[in-house]
């Protein structure tokens, strides 16, 4: 069974930092893109940071400077450094990725169950 999980969230003061792990487990074949989203109460999910397999990063722009997003090809792992956080960045985080099992033709979208972060002083 292919999963992706996600670790790393908690509570923070502003200003503060944390670092999101994403981990694809079970038989994978072949991983494309790996990227983050967030979803804040009352809101929609979001983008927040895609990169692709080659290294290519996008962002939303409000986030840029203070997000990063990065991968661990050989782990499958992806990671989000969240700097200078603000209360505003309190929300459920999601990893994404689009992944091809092994034993399937075809890749699918698959989504983690999220992690907390709140930022609150």
């Amino acid at each position: 069974q292919v999963q992706l999980v996600e670790f790393g969230g908690g509570s923070v003061q502003p200003g503060g930092s944390l670092r999101l792990s994403c981990a694809a487990v079970g038989s994978i074949f072949h991983i494309d893109h790996m990227d983050w989203y967030r979803q804040a109460p009352g809101m929609q999910r979001e983008l927040v940071a895609g990169i692709t397999r080659d290294g290519r990063t996008n962002y939303v722009d409000s986030l840029k400077g203070r997000f990063a997003i990065s991968r661990d090809e050989a782990l499958n792992m992806a990671y989000l450094q969240m700097n200078s956080l603000k209360p505003e960045d309190t929300a459920v985080y999601y990893c994404h990725a689009r992944m091809l099992a092994a034993g399937d033709s075809e890749y699918y979208d698959y989504w983690g169950r999220g992690t907390r972060v709140t930022v609150s002083s």
